[in-house]
């Protein structure tokens, strides 16, 4: 079970397997941050004065710099999306993680942190006066063309949505927000957004800057560096695939551009297909 769709060089777009929606599980992370840095290019937010109350920075957010831990470790929050029980409250989850806690001082660090990106769903609708569904809507779905984008909340925004080996999953789990589509509509966004339709120059370059991240090089990540909402290369970020990567219950995905060329690939877990090793190979091919 798997969606694939590549956007080419000529703006021609190719799909294949599943073409309903499919969950964009952390590819959501930049969306966000494109909603986020639009809203700083408006004015409505400062990128780099400290979040009230708080010690780190919206772009220290987005580059997971903030200091702030991650759900994902918690063996108890894993057992019970696994047994299909209800998302836990706010408060218990934040509480589980121990989130008033910094792991290390903003800025002198790096951690993935969905907890992170909570608080920049949260930034996006206070500086955008709307919910986030409405302000991703506005500021992103809209501007890139992709109208099978949407915020899904409950377990009943899923009844169209192919979850892979997770049916019934409820999407509360994800705190900062899961983004459904087609895989077109992925590759469509990322497309766009490195096409420069989205962000302006400046705010693009800033996007795209590196931080290298040599600790987590693999065969297929020999180079691993992350920007804003982006995960790629440290050397010559854009002779290299730049995207991101999602994993979530039942099925996992990868949205990467390279030289004008973008693709999302989908896959079931349980398919014999690790979605970021064929996303690459479909780059290094040209799209084929």
């Amino acid at each position: 079970m798997e969606a694939r769709a590549i956007v080419r060089t000529d703006g021609e777009i190719e799909t294949s397997g599943i073409v309903t929606p499919i969950p964009w599980w952390s590819f959501t992370k930049t969306a966000l941050s494109v909603a986020l840095l639009r809203l700083a290019e408006g004015g409505r937010i400062d990128l780099d004065r400290t979040v009230a109350g708080k010690s780190f920075t919206p772009a220290q957010l987005l580059r997971h710099e903030s200091g702030l831990p991650d759900y994902g470790g918690l063996a108890e929050y894993h057992a019970d999306v696994a047994a299909g029980r209800p998302p836990w409250p706010l408060e218990v989850l934040l509480d589980a993680a121990e989130a008033d806690r910094l792991r290390y001082d903003p800025g002198a660090g790096w951690a993935y942190s969905n907890i992170g990106y909570w608080h920049v769903s949260r930034l996006i609708e206070r500086a955008s006066d709307r919910p986030l569904a409405e302000a991703l809507a506005d500021l992103v779905f809209a501007p890139a063309g992709v109208a099978t984008a949407r915020l899904a909340a409950t377990r009943d925004d899923l009844a169209d949505v192919c979850m892979g080996d997770a049916p019934g999953y409820d999407p509360g789990w994800v705190y900062h927000g899961l983004i459904v589509g087609t895989a077109a509509d992925a590759a469509r966004l990322l497309r766009r957004l490195l096409d420069g339709a989205l962000l302006e120059e400046r705010t693009l370059s800033r996007m795209l800057e590196p931080l290298p991240l040599p600790q987590f090089e693999t065969a297929l990540y020999p180079d691993p560096a992350y920007g804003m909402g982006l995960m790629l290369q440290a050397a010559n970020p854009l002779d290299n695939p730049v995207g991101h990567t999602g994993n979530g219950p039942g099925s996992n995905i990868a949205v990467y551009w390279r030289r004008n060329t973008t693709c999302a690939v989908w896959a079931a877990a349980s398919a014999e297909i690790d979605p970021v090793a064929e996303a690459f190979r479909i780059l290094a091919n040209g799209g084929s």
